[in-house]
């Protein structure tokens, strides 16, 4: 379908979402030109009024966002001059589209910053209340996807808290580069209007204003933090899902997801697929792909506004809307899951991951370093042929590699002790998780 120039330059169909805080940048421009003298009190109580009565309009859902507006400054501009006349165009003293848009954003992007925070915390408590449920259920724990040493879910759980805790500290520092004020620095130069840049700073909610009006409107820095940080989330919560998704499998068995966040089969009616965990995964390229657009307008631009920066809100809508909705199923996802207590134990007694302490205990006993290797190598193949864990070996059995072994060689392979043993701190001993959730529970 051919395009006119006219729809090619609206941006209207994706920054209408813009509209509310377009209208309340617009009504904090009213005041502070009032407070300045630079229009009458009564035409900055037309100007709220008609700025109220469009921002109905538009909730109720009866204005149409028209190609002919072009973008949402237009639009509001529009409507407000069709709700109290020619005085409507007063509201654009002493400001620009230049400064508009990116005052829009910064709200926007403020308001998505601080509901990404309040997601990630509500994961964070979930993923605390699964490891202080789970502090004694034991799992494998892996390296390179085998399986290497015995932890707990707990441990498990609180290496992921940790992840979404540096994303909390991420979108917490973005906030302070997002919270400061571009308005009412024109096109790019200033305006010959005496303001108060101050005033509306306050009643905004900004935490500053920026020192210099070039960079005001050329700057997109937070932007790109912005999303930044949604990749890095989005990354963290992706291996999440591959967890999940890895040990929901019949070959693992380790979890069931409840039927909301999967699909049946309907060719192989034996499978249920995750689905959610799985569009969580793919949807991790979609915000990539939102840094690089970013990135990418960006890096060749002279300063200081260029229309090229309109296509940042496609990026940055998108990233902020992906973020919220993956953490707000993928925090209903866990809520809901089953875990398997009993299949994660007997993966991590028949994991054979005990063989490390195995060794340990001959070492310690004078057997030879060399002569280590091969009778450990010997012991767990045993102990795979006949379907037994290290532990429920008989010490005849033992005895056949070396008579070294004792009665005491089981109190150091029994999995409950080889969990207990790691003393350094962070580790996965039962007394360490329960001393990082004492922390957590300090700091908050």
């Amino acid at each position: 379908m051919k395009q006119t120039a006219k729809e090619f330059m609206s941006s209207i169909s994706f920054d209408n979402m813009l509209y509310d805080e377009e209208i309340a940048a617009s009504k904090a421009h009213a005041r502070m030109l009032e407070q300045n003298k630079l229009i009458s009190a009564e035409e900055c109580a037309k100007m709220i009024e008609g700025l109220d009565q469009v921002l109905a309009d538009i909730e109720k859902g009866k204005v149409e966002f028209k190609v002919e507006y072009e973008d949402i400054h237009g639009c509001v501009e529009k409507l407000l001059e069709e709700k109290i006349g020619p005085v409507s165009r007063k509201i654009n003293r002493a400001r620009s589209v230049n400064d508009q848009v990116v005052t829009d954003t910064r709200l926007f992007l403020r308001a998505e910053n601080e509901s990404i925070m309040e997601s990630l915390k509500e994961l964070m408590d979930t993923l605390e209340a699964l490891a202080r449920e789970h502090v004694n259920t034991i799992m494998p724990g892996y390296s390179h996807l085998q399986r290497a040493q015995p932890i707990t879910l707990a441990y498990h759980m609180l290496a992921y808290y940790q992840m979404f805790s540096r994303d909390l500290k991420r979108f917490e520092q973005c906030k302070e580069r997002i919270n400061v004020m571009p308005p009412d620095t024109g096109a790019m130069a200033g305006t010959v209007w005496e303001t108060d840049r101050n005033k509306m700073a306050r009643e905004l909610g900004f935490d500053g204003i920026l020192p210099n009006a070039m960079d005001a409107v050329a700057d997109r820095d937070f932007g790109m933090e912005f999303i930044n940080d949604c990749s890095i989330t989005m990354m963290h919560l992706s291996r999440f899902c591959e967890d999940l998704i890895l040990w929901s499998s019949v070959e693992f068995g380790f979890i069931e997801i409840d039927d909301e966040f999967t699909t049946g089969s309907r060719v192989l009616p034996q499978k249920k697929n995750l689905d959610v965990a799985e569009l969580i995964r793919g949807k991790t390229g979609r915000v990539y792909g939102d840094m690089i657009n970013l990135l990418t307008i960006f890096k060749g631009l002279p300063m200081s506004y260029n229309r090229d920066m309109q296509e940042d809100k496609v990026a940055l809508l998108d990233a902020a809307h992906t973020v919220e909705a993956c953490l707000t199923l993928f925090v209903e996802m866990i809520k809901t899951m089953k875990i398997n207590r009993g299949e994660m134990q007997r993966a991590a007694k028949y994991g054979y991951m005990n063989a490390t302490e195995l060794a340990e205990y001959l070492l310690d006993k004078g057997v030879e370093p060399e002569k280590v290797g091969d009778i450990i190598s010997k012991v767990v193949q045993y102990a795979i042929n006949n379907n037994k864990p290290i532990e429920e070996l008989w010490l005849d059995d033992l005895k056949q590699f070396t008579q070294v072994f004792d009665s005491d060689v089981y109190d150091e392979v029994a999995i409950r002790n080889v969990i207990a043993s790691k003393v350094s701190e962070g580790s996965t001993s039962f007394e360490n998780v329960k001393q990082q959730l004492k922390d957590i529970e300090k700091n908050k």
